[in-house]
């Protein structure tokens, strides 16, 4: 497909006076909840986590972004407010591009392929997350998470780093940080995860999601 084909960076280096490129520190803020949205930015090192903020001050965190990914599309109109805050877990360096430079871009049939992409992506992404909310219980969750994380269907998977703590797990799958470290002891006992550096997933967990075997839940413990 022109979509896989087509490179981002070319873009980016080519829109001038419409991108501004800034390196953000470990805890630093992107960009924050109601903020009027001017830009749209692209990740192109690090990682970093969205979180909403309900009237009566929860937080969720909704997201996690890493390089290669476009967020803050409301940027894409004017006068509209950011939907959500974005905070960086690792240093970062995100660029952010103005709407003007949006629109132009997105003329040309690779980028607006590629953004399109982007926006189908996010949207699966929230469906499926709205699923997993709904029909999973907080063991399945914290499994399917935790695959995710590891992009375990990618090959070989990724080392899910320190920052992404025990209580940002229980935050994601809407359950207590004590849940989560009972969880996480269980799947090392049966041999579903490691730590060296970090959470390594092994490829039993995903086994055992697929295939339903009583090492993963799909019902809660009363």
């Amino acid at each position: 497909m022109i979509v896989r084909r087509f490179d981002p960076m070319v873009f980016l280096n080519n829109v001038g006076g419409g991108k501004t490129v800034t390196v953000y520190k470990p805890g630093q803020t992107i960009f924050r909840q109601h903020d009027v949205a001017t830009d749209i930015f692209y990740l192109q090192t690090g990682r970093a986590k969205e979180i909403i903020s309900s009237e009566q001050g929860k937080e969720a965190v909704v997201g996690m972004l890493e390089p290669g990914v476009f967020f803050g599309a409301s940027g894409m109109y004017g006068g509209a407010e950011r939907l959500s805050t974005v905070t960086a877990l690792t240093t970062c360096t995100a660029t952010a591009i103005t709407q003007e430079a949006m629109k132009l871009a997105l003329h040309r049939p690779q980028f607006a392929q590629l953004f399109m992409a982007y926006l189908l992506d996010h949207n699966s992404r929230i469906e499926a997350e709205r699923i997993n909310l709904l029909f999973n219980s907080s063991e399945k969750r914290l499994a399917l998470k935790l695959i995710m994380l590891a992009h375990v269907a990618d090959g070989e998977p990724e080392v899910i780093g320190p920052e992404i703590t025990q209580e940002m797990l229980a935050e994601m799958i809407g359950t207590t940080r004590p849940r989560v470290n009972y969880f996480l002891n269980k799947f090392r006992k049966l041999g579903f995860i490691k730590y060296n550096g970090g959470i390594v997933v092994l490829p039993a967990l995903l086994e055992a999601v697929l295939q339903g075997t009583p090492g993963i839940r799909d019902t809660e413990i009363k």
